[in-house]
């Protein structure tokens, strides 16, 4: 039975925040919100976890999961970018952007795209989530919240508790957060190609 937990949008209780990180701490998996849409999310590493999310999703090893960071010096640990990229993304987060970049050695092997050794990474302008990811000290790994069969992600938080109240740890209600995905850019090569227009404005990644 999973724990439900209503957080202020605006001004997150402390205890209910650090009582989530410790719940991902010991391996549990959450659904938060973010600046795009509920998420699943997990602690950083943790196979069982991430094997749970899969299962929950009905997502195969292919699928690539996205660090959600704090800040830059996070994505600084996980992904190598130049002065060019870093000047983009201090620009554009936080924000409803993904981006695909080149992994550090700190990315667990799963994470990575197995040919092209790169990793989703993502700074979401949400309260709630900031605070957890402030909380745990590093990032989580993570997915939208889009159920297999459906083609749009959950959004109510009482609807999300009866469809996973068995599957997951921990329901955070932290208010409406949308419907729209986010805008995926590549910025793994010299010119940046954006994969998907969502949420995020693709004016500064156009060439």
């Amino acid at each position: 039975m999973s724990q439900f937990f209503q957080i202020h949008p605006e001004n997150p209780q402390a205890r209910l925040i650090r009582q989530a990180a410790d719940i991902v701490r010991g391996g549990g998996v959450v659904v938060y919100p973010t600046d795009s849409a509920y998420a699943l999310g997990c602690q950083i590493g943790d196979k069982a976890a991430l094997d749970r999310i899969r299962r929950i999703r009905r997502l195969d090893d292919r699928h690539n999961f996205t660090l959600v960071c704090r800040d830059l010096s996070d994505i600084a640990n996980y992904a190598r970018v130049d002065n060019t990229v870093y000047r983009l993304l201090k620009a554009c987060t936080p924000g409803a952007y993904t981006f695909i970049l080149r992994a550090t050695s700190e990315v667990p092997r799963r994470l990575m795209h197995p040919k092209r050794k790169t990793v989703g990474l993502r700074i979401p302008d949400n309260i709630v989530a900031m605070a957890l990811l402030a909380d745990l000290g590093e990032p989580m790994m993570s997915v939208t919240l889009i159920m297999p069969d459906d083609e749009l992600p959950l959004i109510d938080p009482y609807e999300i508790r009866d469809v996973l109240e068995h599957e997951v740890d921990l329901v955070i209600d932290g208010g409406y957060c949308g419907l729209e995905p986010t805008t995926v850019v590549d910025l793994a090569d010299e010119l940046p190609i954006i994969l998907r227009a969502g949420k995020g404005d693709v004016t500064p990644f156009e060439v």
